[in-house]
């Protein structure tokens, strides 16, 4: 039995439709023991991205970003976001996305950028799959500024940090972005580490 043959979707109402759609869902599904359950939910429909953490293995740096979250500032967090950068794929493939995301947002033309894993980051209410990348940066890379689009709204820095100040910088809350933890533990285990 597949979970295709445990779920029945019976109605699904639109409460909003103007930057990413956000729907109430109407479903029964069979639990565990066999029996049918009726159930709703609201799911975020914000469609997929891709996120990218750019290193140097000889001066063990990485390149993050800065750069106000209003979801964030409105949970508490008084501080500008330390993220990676990252992206919607906007109907392109996650790596043409990422290498695009890559000059807007930190003005670095990569290379070979190296897909690792791809995640849920909050399957139980959104249904944003993120697809994470890895790519060695030089300085030579480098052939914008970076910031973002001033037009989408974007006013990002770009910060480029010892990896291992960027995870201390995990431990201490000044990074507090699942994407970019997620990241930068796998650079320690898989990049620096070895």
């Amino acid at each position: 039995m597949t979970i295709s043959d445990r779920v029945r979707v019976k109605n699904v109402h639109v409460l909003s439709d103007r930057h990413y759609r956000l729907n109430e869902v109407e479903f029964d599904y069979r639990r565990g023991d066999g029996e049918w359950q009726a159930q709703k939910r609201e799911v975020f429909d914000r469609g997929h991205a891709a996120t990218l953490l750019p290193y140097n293995l000889a001066s063990r740096t990485v390149v993050l970003t800065r750069q106000f979250r209003l979801p964030a500032y409105l949970a508490g967090h008084d501080d500008l976001m330390i993220e990676a950068a990252a992206g919607m794929l906007d109907n392109e493939t996650p790596e043409k996305r990422i290498r695009a995301e890559a000059e807007e947002e930190i003005g670095y033309r990569l290379g070979d950028v190296r897909k690792v894993f791809e995640a849920f980051m909050s399957p139980g209410s959104v249904t944003e799959k993120l697809h994470f990348f890895v790519a060695e940066y030089e300085a030579a890379m480098r052939v914008g500024n970076g910031g973002g689009l001033a037009e989408e709204g974007e006013d990002i820095e770009v910060l480029e940090l010892p990896a291992d100040s960027a995870l201390a910088m995990i431990s201490d809350g000044r990074i507090a972005d699942a994407k970019t933890i997620m990241l930068l533990q796998y650079a320690a285990l898989n990049i620096f580490g070895k």
